[in-house]
């Protein structure tokens, strides 16, 4: 008996996660080489997956939106405190991702800097 409430328990938990597990945040494994060092293959590999990730977090905020846009549709108009809070989950989410997107641009425009300082 006590087996079948764990797995009920452990299935509705397992469907609570999945219905928020929609937006998958993108991993950040960009190694950004030091450009006083780096070979230009270095650089342009890394610029790519630097664009790649970028890619992969811009999909993850329209999927955020997309899905803040239908738990919105839920809640509807009569609840307002659940919306503010909705609203407000959704709005650190999306800053959090824009952030880490500017600080990965800015770290790898910063080695990009040091590069071409390298060979003047």
């Amino acid at each position: 008996m006590k087996c079948y409430r764990l797995a009920a328990v452990l299935g509705l938990a397992g469907l609570a996660v999945s219905a928020q597990a929609d937006c998958v945040y993108p991993d950040q494994d960009v190694q950004v080489p030091d450009g006083t060092t780096a070979t230009q293959d270095e650089m342009i590999d890394t610029q790519k997956a630097v664009k790649a990730y970028m890619a992969d977090m811009e999909a993850y905020l329209d999927c955020l939106k997309e899905e803040h846009n239908a738990a919105m549709a839920e809640i509807g108009e009569e609840d307002d405190e659940a919306a503010a809070k909705r609203q407000a989950m959704f709005t650190k989410r999306h800053d959090a991702a824009v952030d880490q997107m500017h600080l990965l641009g800015a770290r790898f425009n910063a080695q990009v800097r040091a590069y071409k300082g390298q060979s003047e």
